[in-house]
């Protein structure tokens, strides 16, 4: 069965957790306790529907006030796919929140509400896709029971959304529009008599049709190693094994591998899992493998492809999405997490704040604030093996810690 990780996007009352919601109560998702208890509390407030955002808001503030505030995770399974869904927060002051949900997402859906078309928020979320680099997002024109299910608004939005597009440095996503009404299920799981101008899937059919193996970025393999396996036992008296998780490429036995940041080559001897042993494995793997050589190998290293090496550098470039109360400012120190590998680092510049609505940038700064998005400069207090987040996502990103706080203050995309 497919995984699909999912995150959901669009401005206030948009639409997002009612979409969900309607996914589970249409694919019979929902226990019936959960479904009860939408029942009577959409009772208690006079509603003549079923109330379907009441299935992820599960903070007490989200469902008094009716909006998301923390990002909601929801799984559930089809015959065909299972879903992990990031449903995050509309609210400017959470962007944060979404950048987090989006992170790990292989898609994403932006809910526009068809009365008020594009607006900030839908610039901000288109933005932060764009930047994260996920491949398939599906554009639902949402509430189109409220615009008599038109098509010149379905249209109208189209265009905007596409001409946005045109302004992204980012060109290997593919938009897909789909008109729908959450509330009454049209177009959200089953196709909808009331937009019959409208020919293509369902969202549920759209997500399900995935060839999720052609959206994984075609990166080179990186071997982040997280622990070194050497039980002493008389079975396994000399075996030296090398435990981690593979990112971008496919390893395979026989492979010429270099060792970083020693440099030396060695070939994959084997690869084990628990008590079955492999030939190949893919990116997203956690496995243990051993080298045809004894080598110098540590937490920390990196086993990659002879000839695929890594960036090994003090210095950064980097885009950052800050997440802290207290504003980044030059001279700064934090922490840098970067894979299992951590170092002390300092902000030598900050260039410029992106405005997330493609209009340009503010040049020279004299801070990032919360929820800002803008480009630095970093000195590590040691070497990193790194590539670029265009290049391989996960080895391309990182988190700055507050020494003081210990605090996640923001996240970085390596340029």
């Amino acid at each position: 069965m497919n995984v699909l990780k999912l995150a959901t996007a669009g401005s206030v009352d948009d639409g997002k957790s009612t979409l969900i919601g309607r996914i589970l109560y249409d694919t019979n998702s929902l226990t019936e306790d959960k479904l009860e208890a939408i029942e009577e509390k959409s009772r208690q407030r006079g509603f003549d529907y079923l109330d379907f955002s009441l299935a992820t808001d599960g903070l007490v503030a989200e469902r008094e006030q009716g909006i998301t505030i923390d990002v909601a995770h929801i799984y559930f399974s089809t015959p065909k796919t299972s879903f992990i869904i990031a449903d995050t927060p509309g609210h400017i002051e959470y962007t944060r929140n979404m950048v987090t949900g989006a992170s790990n997402s292989q898609a994403s859906i932006i809910l526009v509400d068809a009365r008020n078309g594009v607006v900030e928020q839908t610039y901000r979320h288109f933005f932060i896709n764009n930047l994260l680099q996920v491949k398939e997002v599906v554009v639902a024109v949402n509430k189109m029971d409220l615009v008599d299910y038109s098509e010149e608004k379905f249209n109208q939005i189209k265009g905007e959304i596409e001409y946005l597009a045109e302004k992204s440095d980012y060109k290997n996503q593919k938009i897909t529009f789909i008109p729908i009404s959450a509330l009454h299920g049209d177009n959200v799981v089953n196709p909808s008599s009331n937009i019959d101008w409208y020919t293509g899937k369902s969202i549920l059919e759209y997500l399900e049709s995935l060839n999720l193996e052609e959206n994984e970025n075609d990166a080179q393999a990186r071997f982040p190693v997280q622990s070194v396996i050497r039980p002493k036992t008389d079975d396994f008296h000399d075996y030296r094994g090398y435990a981690g998780k593979l990112y971008g490429g496919n390893l395979a036995v026989g492979d010429k591998v270099t060792v970083l940041p020693s440099a030396i080559e060695s070939t994959i001897k084997s690869i084990h899992f628990f008590d079955q042993e492999f030939n190949e494995v893919k990116s997203g793997s956690s496995f243990t493998l051993t080298l045809e050589d004894d080598v110098n190998v540590s937490r920390g290293d990196m086993i990659v492809k002879s000839g695929e090496e890594p960036q090994i550098t003090k210095q950064l470039e980097a885009t950052i999405c800050w997440m802290d109360k207290s504003p980044l400012q030059t001279s700064d120190k934090y922490y840098i997490k970067h894979g299992v590998n951590d170092a002390q680092v300092k902000i030598t510049s900050l260039e410029n704040i992106i405005h997330t609505d493609f209009s340009g940038k503010d040049e020279n700064p004299s801070k990032l604030s919360l929820n800002e998005i803008g480009k630095v400069q970093l000195k590590l207090s040691k070497p990193l093996l790194v590539d670029s987040y265009k290049e391989n996502k996960s080895n391309g990103a990182f988190i700055l810690i507050n020494p003081k706080t210990n605090n996640t203050s923001g996240v970085g995309f390596i340029n």
